[in-house]
């Protein structure tokens, strides 16, 4: 493992690539074993994760381990020899791996996301070349949002054309996993406007990662500046990310559902720290006369409500995962539309649950688990974090428009 602090007087130095794994990935084979192989991780990942919190110790093995256990391929179609798993089980894979370590589980997030835009806008010729790429292991990163533009949609990254490259030219923040990546994609503007993945080598020569993500949550998701100078990019690896958008596809839910997954891992973090609390460490309350604080009637009630709460979410990132399914196997307004809602009501149960559980767990456990030397203040400060992509409160206005007027939601990454 790798200990980061944030240093800003080398900041401009960036951080050095990492070479690209020297055996292949395994490939994943059914959605069984993808679920097998998740808890398999998890409870590798698990024991680690406080501490990684607390000393921001990069996951470089477990991020290693994640990547080649196949996990990152798993919506590779199977035409190219990937395992094309339903995208409820792509969800719960990442719930799995949330409620270990949320950290690790939202690095995968524009990887998995990525693979989903090229198999709905790129050709074939650059399908093959690509998914081939992502079955080998290697990882893609994240150069897609922008710091000071007044709205997420808005980007001042740029490319000119070069013959058979492009060059990039930009400055890009909330990098999620860019730190370790072996590619990244760069979100950047054609001289028409249109929004491309332009998908450059890690330690292509003008491309800089620094080290500085600085949020209280999330702590480890391998985030950071990335600034682009003259970067050169092949145009086989030019991606028309825009295409995406231009009609109904699934790519907008899709990279929504893995955030849900996200925040639903989170909650269940979250309960089953509770319960191990208050079963091993936290007293009865003096005036309840008994003996032991699992048995506090209170706490029963609270727990059962957590618990119901956390199960619709999931009930409904499943449903998602579903809808998701045959809008890509059909895409059309109305299996698109209903991708959407469902991922939306689902966002907003999984926001609600990850914030409320991980809130109650120390009104439950008790004054003792605030101490330092536990960390449960991480699950807070994760779901804190997390929940703030894509805002509920623009959610249920979606719900709403649908419900009321017939009025399907937008088309873009973040419906």
């Amino acid at each position: 493992m790798t200990i980061s602090t944030i240093r800003t007087r080398d900041a401009a130095h960036g951080v050095p690539a990492v070479p690209r794994p020297s055996e292949p990935a395994h490939v994943i084979r059914s959605d069984s074993e993808a679920i097998e192989v998740a808890k398999k991780l998890a409870a590798e990942f698990a024991p680690g994760s406080a501490a990684r919190d607390r000393e921001r110790i990069w996951p470089v093995q477990e991020l290693d381990a994640f990547s080649q256990s196949g996990l990152w391929s798993i919506n590779v179609p199977k035409k190219f020899g990937g395992p094309e798993v339903s995208y409820a089980t792509l969800a719960k894979v990442i719930e799995i791996i949330s409620a270990a370590d949320s950290s690790i589980g939202q690095i995968a997030q524009n990887h998995l996301g990525v693979v989903a835009a090229v198999r709905t806008v790129s050709d074939e010729e650059q399908q093959k070349l690509l998914f081939a790429e992502v079955l080998r292991g290697t990882r893609f990163g994240n150069a897609f949002s922008e710091f000071g533009s007044k709205r997420a949609v808005d980007f001042e990254t740029k490319f000119v054309d070069a013959g058979d490259h492009v060059i990039v030219n930009g400055r890009k923040f909330y990098s999620s996993g860019a730190l370790l990546a072996h590619l990244v994609p760069i979100v950047a503007l054609d001289d028409e406007g249109r929004a491309w993945y332009a998908i450059a080598e890690r330690d292509a020569p003008g491309l800089t990662v620094v080290d500085d993500w600085s949020s209280f949550g999330q702590r480890t998701t391998l985030s950071g500046t990335v600034i682009l100078d003259n970067v050169k990019v092949p145009k086989t690896h030019l991606v028309p990310g825009y295409k995406g958008y231009e009609v109904p596809t699934a790519d907008g839910a899709i990279f929504q559902i893995i955030q849900v997954a996200v925040d639903t891992g989170i909650a269940q973090a979250a309960i089953d720290e509770t319960v191990a609390f208050v079963r091993t460490k936290s007293r009865a309350w003096v005036d309840s006369g008994l003996e032991n604080a699992w048995d506090d009637p209170y706490t029963i009630q609270a727990v059962g409500d957590l618990t119901l709460r956390l199960h619709a979410a999931q009930a409904l990132l499943e449903k998602a995962g579903y809808a998701i399914d045959r809008a890509v196997a059909n895409p059309t307004a109305e299996t698109v539309a209903e991708a959407q809602i469902v991922t939306a009501e689902a966002k907003i149960l999984s926001t609600e649950i990850a914030i409320a559980a991980t809130n109650k767990l120390f009104e439950l456990a008790g004054t003792r688990s605030t101490l330092a030397e536990h960390n449960l203040d991480r699950h807070w400060r994760n779901a804190r974090t997390h929940t703030l992509h894509d805002p509920v409160r623009w959610k249920y206005a979606i719900l709403g428009k649908y419900f009321l007027n017939g009025e399907k939601p937008p088309l873009h990454a973040w419906s």
